[in-house]
Order: C-alpha cells, then structure tokens, then sequence
C-alpha cells in the first residue's frame, strides 16, 4: 500500500497540479453532497488517491512538501491507530492528510488537540489546505457562542480540545429545546498527543454543575483548625500515599474546637474536616498549585502547565480556597459527567499520534483496541542520551547541576534544564542568578509566554528552566553555530513515574537529524524515590539507573491495572448515562409523546444528579467493603444495577405523565457551569498502589 501510495505522488507530481487539484475537489464536494443527503458514496475516493492529492494540495498552498515518512504516518492513521512519531517529524501535516481522507468519504473528523492555542493555531494554519480541496474547517475555543460552536461542528473537520467537546456533550445534555443542541453525532477522532489525552488525563472527569455556595462560615473555621494542629502530634502523613490521618489528640482537638462530642457521628462533618486537613498538610503550593489573583489554579504534573478549568472535588477545593484565604466558589450540584475515557469511546473511528507511545502500547490496545505503529525518522537521530547522575541528597545533586549549567553556558551551548514542579524551577533560578548566569524560567506562572520563550531555547548561550510545559506543540530550532557544540544539552533533574514522560523530555533534543544531549541528575530524595520508598532500594543496587528503570516499568504495570480496574467501575455509570440520554433526546426531539417536554425533561435531570450523587458517595466508601470479605467491584457493580432500576419508572413516569411529578412552583434551574475535577473514586487506592509497589519492587532488587 505504501509503494502504490509513493508512486501515485510520484505520477501526480509529474502533472500540472492545478489540474489534478481542480479534478480532486470536484470529487470531494460529490462525495459531501450524497453524504449531506444520508447516502453512501457510491466509490469512495481511494486511499492512494486521496493522501496523494492532500500532499499536492500541502506543497502546492504552503510550499511544503511531506516527507515519504509523514506519508507513512498519515496511512497508519486511516487505519485506525496510533503513528507515534518522534518530536519534529511533522505530526501537523501529517494530521491534515488522515483527516482529507475521512472527509473525503462523508466523515465528520474532530482534530482532538492538548490546548486552545493548539486547536486555533493548526485550523488557521492548515485552512488553506483543506478549502483547497474543498473541505470547510472550524475550531472550537473557550467562550464561543452556541452559534458559533454549532457552526464550527457543521463544518467537515473540526479542531478542538477534548475539554471543550466534552462540556458541549454535557451541555446537550441538558438541553432543553431541539435548537439549542450544537453537536452532530460523533464520528472520527484523530488525537494529536495521544497518549496525554488517552492515558494521562483519560480517568478526568469533566463536569457540568449548578447550585448554591458551601456554607462559608464553616469552611473557614476548619480551615483555620487544621491550620493549628500539629503533625505527629494531632495528625499523621503517609508520605508514600499522600495520606494525611487524625490521631486520638487530634480529633479531640477538633471535637472541642467544633464543640460537638464525637466527630465521628456526622459523616459530612468528618469529610469536611478531612478535607480541610488534606488541603492544609497535603495539597502544595506552586508544586500542586499556584495562585493567580483570587483563583486557585492547578499545575498539570504531567505537563506543567495550568490545568485549565480543573478543580478538586468540590469539599476539597473549597477547602484549599479557604486555606489560602479566597473568595469561596460555587461547587454546586453535579448534573451531569463523563471522563475523557469515557468521551473518546462515543467515537466510531479513534486513531492518533504522538512522540511517546510504545511505552504505554499494551495499555492503548487493552483499553482503546488501538495498535501502536513506531514511525522512522526522515533523518536519522543522533541525539546522544548520556547515563543518569545520581546523589545521596538535593544539596549535592543542585551543585553537580549547576556546575554542569556553568560549563555549557560558558561554551555558549544551549541548555534546557526540565522540572517536577514550579517550586523546583523557581529554585534553581535563584541559584542561577547568584551565579550570574542568564536565564529565562518558564512554569505554570507565564504559561501565556510558552511558544516565545521555546522558540529560543535552542539559540547560542540559551539556558532556559523549564517544568514539563516545554515538551508539546512547540519545536526547538537550533542557532548559527550550535550544532558545532553539539546541539540542544536538556537536562532532566527528576525522573517521572512513566517512562514516556522522560523520553519526551528528552525528546527536545536532536530533532530532525540536529545533534544533541540528554542527561538526568538525581537525587535520593527525589518525589519518586520518597514517594515510592525507593531510596535505600537504589543505594543497595549494583546498577542503580538500570533498577531505577525497571521500577519504572514497575510503577506503569501497576497503574495499567488500576486505570483497568477503574474503567470497569466507570462502563456501567456510562452505559446508563447513554441510556437515559437516549430517552431523554426522544422527547427532547419530539420522538416520544409527551404532555409537557419541558417539564418531563428538568425532572429526568433532577433524577439522574440524584443517582450520580449517590453513586459518588457508593464509590468514595467502596473500598471498605473489603474488610467484610466482598469484592468492592462485584458489590458496586451490583448495587449500582439495582439503583438504576430501582430509578427508570420514575424516569418513565416523568415521560408519561409530567404533571404527577411537576417541579415546585417558580423552579428555575438556574446557570450551569463546567469544569474538569481531578478523580478520587475509591479513596485510598494511591496509598494501597504505592505500598504494593514499593514491596514488589524491592523484593525484585534484592533478587537481582
């Protein structure tokens, strides 16, 4: 397929390309018109023929032509799976012929991107080429219209973030006339940074929610308790689970403070305690979070950036804002979520690309049935990855760094140095400075100056400090001269539990055949290694940094199974959100009879928040079910069945008689809003995770 591919470029490059593009587009609009009338095409325009136009289109509108390798890349995408090509491969272009291909033959592809910028920016710039083959392209952003969300969906392709998809879902969700709906029905989905959209933040759920503020007075006198009490003393930390637990003294303090005798009596009570005290000892400024203005903002750990738009369950995050003394926010009422998992498999077709995948291939088949294709380079990769430096302390591994940062900088050899966290990047900035060595620092705080910062970073003498942030969507360009140092030099100062995410770091050098250099400086008390127990395990190690590497692998085994095992609690919840949804659209529709839609409609939302109340409070507890010799899945799955059941004849009296169940007099549903929370289902499950781990690996160490 691939030679037959090759040679029609070959044959339609010796043509004049006006001619074979005019022929093309004509089909194209053929196509859409018997699409556009719910017909099949009678002849689908071939593979062969249709990525072969869109790279004559590439060239002929940007000047660009595609590598032989973005070709590749662009077929193993029609194929339903996943291209994972290196940083600097060309992953846009690639993107706009696996998209012309599906268009071409009636599909609506949504471009799924890691950002707004990212959405935005590829829509523009790929424009050209779509209108030229006569394909009509949109883009989604935050703050759009209805109707101008409704147009961009209309159009054949479409870029946006999974966010932004998700929340219109929701939204639909609750429509409550025909016209308001902005979606079609899903189709394709071509996922640019896969394996962050699929793996990283597949178990976030996204949420739409209304109702009224928490109660501030008691919010902030927890806030202001669990700020007196004392650790060891009134509470005790787990610091490879980030568990945080009262003792005996402590929960008197609480009692007296609260003046109530037994905090145990009231579970709401005890859960906002908690949650004050998970704010106050667990939840890290400028590591976990930032604050901006009077806004909470939390820092993706796998990126670095700001997580748009995300919270923390709704007791915790009004307890983080208390803690840093900001105007509570809203929380409100769940009516309605589904996490990007769960979002991503509502599409027919799923197929996408990144620079990492191969680490996480058992999991994307597992999961998503989607087979990892490892592309070549256009040039080969030169970029030399240098063994890790380990050190007993932080101390020591700051100094070898900054030793190291000096020698390259007074070589005039770029420097990009990548950290765990805002407070890490902001540290080694203040020793650069008393060192007198320039500098720019890019973290979470100027987010805004990502693309200009990155786009220096490769010039002479550059030393750019950076979190995860600078690995995506943005490419290094090497300076006049840099190459004759030796490239890029990026220096990693943790190692992240997946693997994947070192290899993007690292993946910041040596693009497009550039030389380049990679190294890690760790510490014994790095995250990692603390988090994990780790530390006396690699001090006994005869080859520390290749033990490190397979507690990696360790580490991703395990969470493969716990994502699994939380993707069996969460299919059920979403089966029966479709189901709901699909009668609730009947009558939105006017598909099913019913005497007063409106009505009938606001009651079948009040009924599923109620259910989906219900069942975050089952999952928050389930795990206890353990301690009476039942299976926690088995338990849930089976109880959250029979709530269902127990809740479908009111839905069905809803439909069929709206009056016998009317909501009060005056009920206004009042504005909604969305956001993305983090996920917390089965309370202590990173405790239990991180305790099996560090007991599995440090028998296999010592075995070795």
């Amino acid at each position: 397929m691939f030679e037959k591919l090759l040679g029609k470029a070959a044959s339609l490059l010796s043509k004049p390309a006006t001619d074979q593009l005019n022929f093309y587009a004509e089909v194209v609009q053929a196509i859409r018109k018997r699409a556009g009338e719910g017909e099949l095409p009678e002849k689908p325009v071939s593979l062969t023929d249709s990525i072969a136009a869109a790279s004559l289109a590439i060239e002929r509108v940007l000047g660009l032509r595609p590598f032989d390798v973005q070709l590749l890349g662009a077929v193993t995408m029609t194929e339903g799976k996943i291209a994972e090509m290196q940083t600097g491969e060309g992953k846009t272009l690639t993107a706009v012929m696996s998209a012309c291909y599906f268009a071409a033959n009636g599909h609506a592809v949504h471009v799924l991107t890691a950002n707004d910028y990212l959405a935005r920016r590829d829509a523009e710039w790929m424009g050209p080429v779509y209108r030229e083959l006569g394909f009509t392209v949109g883009f989604i952003q935050q703050g759009m219209t209805p109707d101008e969300r409704r147009a961009a969906y209309d159009c054949d392709i479409v870029y946006a973030t999974p966010n932004e998809v998700g929340f219109d879902l929701l939204r639909d969700g609750l429509a409550l006339k025909a016209e308001d709906l902005v979606h079609r029905d899903f189709d394709v989905a071509l996922i640019d940074e896969a394996d962050s959209i699929l793996i990283d933040e597949a178990r976030i759920p996204l949420v739409i929610a209304g109702g009224e503020a928490p109660p501030k007075d008691l919010v902030e006198s927890l806030a202001r308790i669990a700020k007196a009490l004392q650790r060891h003393a009134d509470y005790q930390v787990d610091e490879h689970g980030r568990n945080v637990l009262l003792t005996d003294l402590g929960t008197e303090k609480v009692e007296r403070a609260l003046g109530v005798p037994n905090l145990y009596d009231d579970p709401a009570l005890f859960t906002a305690v908690s949650d004050a005290l998970h704010a106050q000892v667990l939840l890290r400024r400028d590591v976990d979070y930032i604050v901006r203005g009077d806004e909470i903002q939390i820092v993706d750990e796998f990126k670095g950036r700001i997580a748009e738009l995300r919270r923390w369950p709704a007791g915790l995050q009004t307890a983080l804002e208390a803690k840093e003394a900001l105007p509570l926010r809203t929380q409100g009422r769940i009516l309605g979520s589904i996490t990007l998992q769960s979002l991503v498999r509502l599409y027919p077709k799923l197929c996408g690309m990144t620079g990492t995948a191969l680490t996480q291939a058992e999991e994307l088949w597992k999961v998503y049935g989607l087979e990892v294709v490892s592309i070549p380079t256009h040039r080969p990769m030169i970029r030399v990855d240098q063994p890790d430096h380990i050190y007993r302390g932080g101390f020591e591994r700051d100094a070898a760094l900054l030793d190291e940062i000096a020698a390259q900088h007074a070589a005039g050899r770029p420097v990009l140095v990548g950290t765990a966290s805002v407070a890490d990047s902001e540290r080694i900035s203040r020793r650069l400075q008393v060192a007198a060595i320039p500098h720019r620092v890019l973290n979470a705080r100027n987010d805004a100056e990502e693309a200009a910062i990155v786009a220096q970073a490769g010039q002479r003498g550059a030393v750019t400090i950076s979190t995860n942030m600078a690995g995506r969507g943005t490419d290094i360009q090497l300076g006049d001269g840099v190459a004759a140092l030796g490239g890029l030099y990026v220096i990693g100062t943790a190692r992240h539990e997946a693997r994947r995410i070192d290899h993007q770091l690292r993946g910041r050098a040596g693009r497009q055949g550039d030389p380049g250099e990679s190294r890690f400086f760790l510490s014994l008390e790095d995250d990692l290694m603390v988090r994990f127990g780790l530390a006396e395990a690699l001090r006994t190690a005869a080859n520390p940094v290749e033990a490190l590497e397979h507690i990696q692998r360790v580490i991703e085994g395990e969470n493969l199974e716990v994502r699994k095992t939380l993707l069996k609690y969460d299919q059920l919840i979403e089966n029966q959100r479709r189901m709901v949804q699909s009668m609730r659209l009947d009558v939105l529709l006017g598909e099913r009879e019913c005497p007063d839609a409106h009505t009938a409609l606001l009651r079948m939302d009040d009924l599923w928040s109620q259910y989906i109340a219900t069942i975050a409070e089952m999952k928050s507890g389930i795990h206890w079910v353990s301690f009476g010799g039942k299976n926690p899945l088995d338990t849930f799955l089976h109880d959250a069945a029979n709530l269902f059941e127990e809740m479908l004849p009111s839905m069905e009296e809803a439909i069929r008689d709206p009056a016998s169940c009317a909501m009060p007099d005056g009920y206004q549903r009042g504005a909604t809003w969305t956001y993305v929370t983090t996920d917390q289902p089965l309370g202590d499950m990173n405790l239990r995770l991180a305790r099996g781990i560090m007991n599995k690996v440090r028998a296999m160490i010592e075995l070795r």
